[in-house]
């Protein structure tokens, strides 16, 4: 299964929290590897903002959800994905069925 991975750092308290809180992200994310299981299609920040987006490939939804929580100061939007060729394909078997019912 694809999804579509985008997150967006959550509010933090002052200033200085905040500086604080990107320093530990930071610390984190040095020492975190993308899971064997997970094929990386994009792995993107977003200009002038702290955030970002991933477009990657996993079997196990778990997965998924284990690299969402291993930084809860993002706020993350996870969105099942498919080709857009496989949703054509599909939509026109579809709109195909819907034309040949009794009218």
């Amino acid at each position: 299964m694809k999804y579509l991975v985008n997150w967006s750092e959550r509010p933090q308290g002052s200033a200085v929290e905040y500086e604080n809180v990107q320093k530990r992200i930071l610390k984190i994310f040095q020492h975190w590897e993308i899971p064997s299981e997970v094929n990386v299609h994009a792995f993107v920040a977003r200009v002038g903002e702290w955030g970002g987006s991933m477009l990657i490939e996993a079997d196990d939804p778990l997965i998924v959800h284990k690299m969402c929580s291993t930084f809860p100061a993002f706020q993350f939007d996870v969105h099942q994905v498919i080709d857009v060729q496989d949703a054509v394909r599909v939509e026109m078997e579809a709109i195909k069925w819907r034309d040949e019912l009794p009218s």
